[in-house]
C-alpha cells in the first residue's frame, strides 16, 4: 500500500468513526498537531482516545478529500470537514476546510499536522 493509499484508508476509518482502525495505520509514537504548533493528540493511544471523544461529540462527523498529493514520505490532503449535529444538541458548526500533512516512517503514519 502506498502512503497515499494509507492516508486514504485513515480517512475511511475516520469516516466510519473507527478510532481503532484509524490508529492501526500509525506508529506507536505518532501524534496529531496543529501545523508547526501544539500537539493535540499524543501517541497512538492519545490519538485513539481523542478521536473517540470527537466521534462521541459529533456522531455525524465526516471528511471528504478534496485534493491529494504524495511526495516521498509525505501525503498532503485538502479535507472538507462537516461535523453535523453535536450529540448535546447545540448548534451545528459550520463545515471547514483543512490541509492535513501526513508524515510517514516506513509504511506507518508518524505525524499528522493540520493547517486551518
Amino acid at each position: 500500500m502506498s502512503n497515499l493509499q494509507t492516508a486514504e484508508a485513515m480517512i475511511a476509518a475516520y469516516n466510519a468513526q473507527d478510532a481503532d482502525a484509524y490508529v492501526s495505520f500509525m506508529t506507536d509514537a505518532a501524534s496529531e498537531a496543529n501545523y508547526r504548533g501544539d500537539v493535540v493528540r499524543e501517541g497512538k493511544e492519545g490519538t485513539r482516545t481523542g478521536l473517540k471523544a470527537v466521534f462521541a461529540q459529533f456522531p455525524e462527523n465526516r471528511v471528504a478529500i478534496v485534493d491529494r498529493h504524495e511526495l516521498g514520505n509525505y501525503v498532503v490532503l485538502r479535507e472538507h470537514v462537516s461535523r453535523g449535529t453535536p450529540a448535546d444538541g447545540t448548534a451545528v458548526p459550520e463545515p471547514f476546510d483543512v490541509i492535513a500533512i501526513y508524515s510517514f516512517e516506513g509504511n506507518k503514519c508518524s505525524r499528522v499536522e493540520f493547517v486551518r
